[in-house]
């Protein structure tokens, strides 16, 4: 009979381990998420702003397992694992398992700060991403209506807390925005002075990448009109004020919280397999350790074993795409009672983008060191390349062609569905 393979969570480290063992007979494989769809992460804040359609970057988890007699898909949540009758339990029932898989990624960070978490606007999921578009439209059309500049800037301005890509890339989205298209749909906002804001707990921006990369971030922000406030850490937010460790303060409706992850925590797994961030503590196979059959991939995990990585993995889709893959490959050596290959981590380097023609990318092997329109076009195309479904590559890269030629995009709706109950 078929061993069951459950892996709970449709992310990077997720789908490719559920891909790459759809055609493996030898395994029953059910995915669990609780949404209905696969995303792609990096390109969320491009939603939030209104550059991409949120079609452009998901895909359904049905329509892509479509044809896979041995794949099966259950929207749930899932809440608690009984290790000793290998069953999980569901918001909405359960499943047993012969292996359990966890890909459940990180959730958003506010380090206690409960102000921050209660009125800041979070950047991680596909509801983040719209409820972040649609608020900051309204707060423009409610700035329109308001004569006095000193009481329309609260609406206008603009901090984002975390000097990581996401921070900078958002940044960078919205020094374009003010500077060509909110002149161009909203002519009532100019000469209002609205300010972006950057700020960053560290000495600079993007700390894992190169120096070069991290001065030329900088510059290029700083360039665009973006404000960057490095050494500095947003300890409160009010809905209105957005309040320094130094005591000082910005006026703002708009704190967009882009620092630090921490994992989940789930009913069943003992308190010793986590380890700092909620991270799951895994052998170099991927196994929870202390547990029988459990494994865990992706962001959620954390091995030393690897000896390029002796503190641990860095939570970057690469990671998780290719411990996916990897363990895939392991299960299908599980069958023929081959031994167990460790995972180790081929870093393929990093990047990020700032604004149009303007990117920073460094690649490992060889050290190579890119900036400017070369590294943003490597950008454009790997990211265009990672999306999961042609349909989405065709989409994304139309609405990326019509905003770079046109520098105009139509995008940029309120839609707010009624929340009914079912």
């Amino acid at each position: 009979m078929s061993k069951h393979i459950v892996i709970i969570g449709g992310g990077f480290a997720g789908i490719n381990l559920a891909k790459k063992l759809g055609k493996v007979s030898s395994y029953k494989v059910t995915l669990v998420d609780k949404n209905n769809y696969n995303f792609f992460p990096p390109l969320l804040y491009q939603v939030s702003t209104g550059y991409l359609d949120p079609s452009s970057i998901t895909f359904p988890f049905r329509n892509l397992f479509r044809g896979q007699v041995n794949l099966r898909f259950r929207m749930g949540t899932f809440e608690e694992v009984k290790p000793e009758e290998q069953k999980i339990i569901l918001n909405n029932g359960e499943l047993t398992y012969d292996y359990l898989v966890l890909a459940t990624g990180t959730q958003t960070n506010y380090f206690g700060l409960d102000q921050i978490e209660k009125h800041a606007i979070p950047m991680k999921t596909l509801e983040d991403a719209l409820d972040m578009r649609n608020l900051l439209l309204q707060r423009l059309e409610q700035a329109t209506r308001i004569d006095d500049t000193s009481q329309r800037l609260p609406y206008l301005n603009m901090v984002i807390a975390g000097g990581g890509p996401t921070g900078v890339e958002i940044s960078g989205v919205f020094a374009e925005l003010r500077n060509h298209t909110i002149r161009k749909e909203f002519p009532e906002l100019i000469g209002s002075g609205s300010r972006i804001y950057l700020i960053n707990g560290g000495g600079e921006l993007l700390s894992p990448m190169s120096e070069k990369s991290q001065k030329y971030t900088l510059e290029q922000l700083q360039s665009m009109g973006v404000e960057v406030l490095l050494n500095t850490r947003v300890v409160d937010f009010d809905g209105e004020k957005v309040l320094m460790k130094d005591g000082s303060h910005i006026y703002s409706k708009n704190l967009i919280w882009a620092t630090g992850v921490t994992g989940f925590r789930f009913k069943g797994i003992p308190d010793t397999s986590y380890v700092r961030g909620n991270r799951l503590k895994v052998d170099e196979v991927n196994r929870i350790e202390g547990l029988k059959n459990v494994y865990a991939i992706g962001d959620s995990s954390l091995s030393v074993s690897d000896p390029k990585f002796p503190t641990g993995h860095p939570q970057l889709a690469q990671v998780a795409m290719q411990q996916g893959r990897v363990l895939a490959k392991n299960f299908k050596r599980m069958v023929k009672n081959k031994p167990l290959k460790p995972f180790t981590y081929l870093d393929k380097g990093s990047m990020a983008i700032i604004g149009s023609n303007k990117a920073v990318a460094d690649m490992p092997k060889p050290k190579m060191h890119f900036k400017g329109f070369m590294a943003w076009f490597i950008w454009l195309f790997v990211h265009l390349f990672a999306l999961i479904d042609y349909r989405n590559r065709v989409r994304t890269f139309y609405n990326w062609s019509t905003e770079y030629l046109t520098k105009n995009q139509d995008l940029r709706l309120i839609i707010r569905p009624s929340r009914k109950k079912l």
